[in-house]
This record gives structure tokens, sequence and C-alpha cells, in this order.
């Protein structure tokens, strides 16, 4: 389950992995929790997730800065309570499997670069330091529930937030 970036932290985001030669997994988004496996079919899967998303409102995400861990470099969000709520309750969608980062691991962010390599990480640190995201913060007005099909993140449907009388998608 992600939230995709407003157009504008899109594009610049887009724009400095090409300037820098990084990527990240797919297009810039912020994971409400790690990828999982689950036996559930897809509209099952898409049932269980609008539960867990019933009452959810719209919900601001505050940039906190760059940081790193070694071969990924990522826009850190401020784990809020909304965020973390949200988290807390897509975590019981399943049956399912946990990632080493969802529950107490868990670290809102933005990947702006994913595997990259040892002898490249202190020069390219340098250059992410000094970019500065075109804003603060953003509010996600919905959540996209996503797949990996053969290395690709694919969109498997939407759910609009705060007072959205429908969601979207292909069910």
């Amino acid at each position: 389950m992600v939230a995709w970036p407003p157009p504008q932290l899109d594009t610049w985001l887009r724009r400095k992995q090409e300037h820098l030669n990084v990527r990240g997994f797919g297009a810039p988004h912020l994971n409400l929790r790690a990828p999982f496996q689950t036996p559930l079919r897809s509209e099952a899967l898409i049932g269980a997730c609008r539960e867990a998303l019933t009452g959810q409102e719209a919900f601001g995400v505050r940039l906190r800065g760059w940081r790193r861990v070694p071969g990924i470099f990522f826009l850190e969000c401020e784990p809020g309570e909304a965020i973390r709520d949200l988290h807390r309750r897509l975590l019981e969608v399943g049956p399912s499997s946990r990632g080493p980062h969802d529950g107490d691991g868990y670290r809102p962010h933005l990947t702006l670069a994913l595997g990259v390599l040892p002898w490249a990480e202190d020069e390219l640190w340098a250059a992410v330091q000094a970019l500065t995201p075109p804003l603060e913060e953003f509010t996600v007005q919905a959540l996209t529930l996503t797949r990996e099909e053969r290395g690709e993140v694919q969109e498997l449907h939407t759910f609009p937030l705060g007072g959205a009388q429908e969601d979207a998608g292909e069910d």
C-alpha cells in the first residue's frame, strides 16, 4: 500500500534521480507497509484493505530530511500518529507476511537511490545532502494497493481518503 507524492515533488525526485544517475524501485512512493506476500486473491485483498481503511481521512506528511543506510538514500518523513496508526491497521490485513521494516522498524520515506555501490556512496551522499526538496509537507488524499509483477510496480486498486464516496480501480 503506497501513497504517491504530489506532482511537484514526484517530478523533482525523478529529475534528481536522472541527474544523479540513480533509481528507486518504481516511481517515487511512500510505503504505508512493507511489501508482503498473501494467499488472498486480488478481490479479497482489495476488500480487506477497504475494511482496514474505513473512516481514514486524508493526512499530512512532513518531510524530515535526507537519510542514508548502506546502499540506500531516502527522504525521511515524519512518523506522525496518523501514519503510524494507518501502518498498524494495514499490518492487520491478511493473512500476510511481515517485512523487517514493519512495526517498530517502520520508517516512512521516499527513496531516492537504491543499490548504491559502496565505492560511490560518500561522493553521491555529498551531492544528495545539497538537495533541497521543493516542499516541506504534503497531503495524502488517496492510497494505492500495488503489486510487483516481473520487476514492475503495478497499481491494483486506489482508495480515495477523507470523504470520497467511492474508491476507484480495477475490481
